[in-house]
């Protein structure tokens, strides 16, 4: 999962969201020096890592990137299920994606005292380039995962991942609603928030 399905996961409160935004910047026991709705945001964040690595359907799709991105194969698949979730948003919440980037990124300014140095210094190009909305067109899942592969330590193959993205769109499609169900269920189940309820 990535960060559009962390916040949405989340549910309606904003500092349990801001908690699961910045859950891979911290680590161990720090959670413990934030806010207890921070905390929670952590290790929720952490949570919805877990679930998702061991799900079958995750599992099963990210062989199909196997050839080329190897143990980078996850992140193919956080990206992509970020893009369905972007894509299909008005299935999921009643607020337009527009305007709930727009509440993500006013939330993170407001809170940006709060934040590992290392997520400071990427929150100005993320919010910018409004990354989050950049996932509705599988154009931007390609210029995303290009820029990731020049950033980042992920393969320098978005011809090769977007190849199997659409050879296998609508399998990937229906596995994401699958799973995604489970996760909204087992997150609800787990850190009793309300998750469907946005979708008013």
């Amino acid at each position: 999962m990535n960060f559009l399905a962390h916040a949405y996961l989340s549910g309606e409160d904003r500092l349990v969201r801001i908690g699961n935004f910045m859950g891979d910047f911290v680590k161990g026991s720090n959670y413990l020096q934030y806010p207890e709705a921070v905390q929670k945001g952590i290790l929720m964040h952490r949570s919805i890592d877990a679930f998702t690595d061991r799900h079958p359907l995750v599992l099963s799709g990210k062989t199909r990137f196997d050839a080329k991105y190897h143990r980078y194969s996850s992140v193919l698949m956080d990206l992509l299920y970020d893009h369905f979730l972007a894509k299909d948003w008005y299935n999921f919440h009643s607020m337009p994606l527009h305007d709930y980037v727009n509440e993500i990124h006013n939330d993170l300014l407001n809170h940006f005292e709060l934040y590992p140095e290392r997520l400071k210094s990427s929150l100005p190009t993320f919010m910018k380039h409004r990354w989050i909305e950049r996932y509705v067109g599988l154009e931007g899942l390609r210029d995303v995962c290009e820029v990731m592969s020049q950033t980042t330590s992920l393969p320098a193959e978005t011809d090769f991942a977007m190849e199997v993205i659409v050879q296998n769109y609508e399998t990937f499609r229906n596995e994401f609603y699958e799973f995604f169900s489970q996760i909204i269920f087992y997150i609800e189940d787990t850190y009793m928030v309300s998750i469907r309820s946005q979708n008013n």
